[in-house]
């Protein structure tokens, strides 16, 4: 299910970091894999799974539909050499017209998970970068590449420079998620007295 490959949808723009205000030319360079670093957040956990939720039922039909054609295949094959050729050519053309609507269906629901997604990916991008280009400056980093870009020059990184947790965990902590709402306090109530109970004597 594309939903559940959002890691493969998650944008593939290089990121760079300015350079600290008044640092030498010669500096530190940094590695990050910005894919897996808006997967790693709290944030983008969360809306992994809203996705999930929120694309669950459109999955379901398509799975459904998929099944019916391949029981439709099914039957074709094991009534070969028995089904006449009307009952062949009823459940071929039914086989095609659902073969059709799954394919609809599927380019309709790809369309929208990948927008719903670039929607995420920008949301959450956008913040990584300023807590990029502020972990760059306090630590003297005056370029950061990309290993998650398509076509990406680096042939070799060493673990040393890579700051993708780094990033997750500053990212965490800049941008907490929100606590639920705690329920309100329900207001006290007598218990109910069991039926027959006389009521209580009058005070003289």
């Amino acid at each position: 299910m594309a939903l559940l490959g959002i890691v493969c949808l998650l944008g593939s723009a290089a990121v760079r970091a300015q350079a600290a205000a008044g640092s030498a030319t010669v500096g530190k360079i940094g590695i990050i894999n910005v894919r897996a670093a808006i997967i790693a957040t709290a944030e983008g956990k969360q809306a992994s799974a809203e996705l999930q939720s929120q694309f669950a039922a459109r999955q379901n039909e398509l799975e459904s539909l998929n099944k019916q054609i391949n029981d439709l295949r099914q039957r074709l094959q094991a009534g070969a050499a028995t089904l006449s050729d009307d009952e062949k050519g009823r459940l071929t053309l039914q086989g095609q017209r659902l073969t059709q609507l799954l394919d609809r269906k599927q380019n309709e629901l790809q369309e929208d998970v990948n927008a719903a997604q670039s929607e995420v990916v920008d949301r959450i991008g956008r913040k990584m970068m300023d807590v990029l280009d502020r972990y760059a400056r306090e630590n003297g980093i005056i370029a950061v590449f990309d290993s998650s870009a398509q076509n990406s020059p680096i042939l070799f990184a060493s673990t040393n420079i890579d700051i993708t947790q780094d990033i997750v965990k500053l990212y965490d902590q800049a941008y907490p998620l929100k606590a639920a709402a705690a329920a309100p306090a329900r207001p006290a109530t007598t218990p109910a007295k069991p039926a027959g109970t006389p009521p209580p004597a009058a005070k003289p």
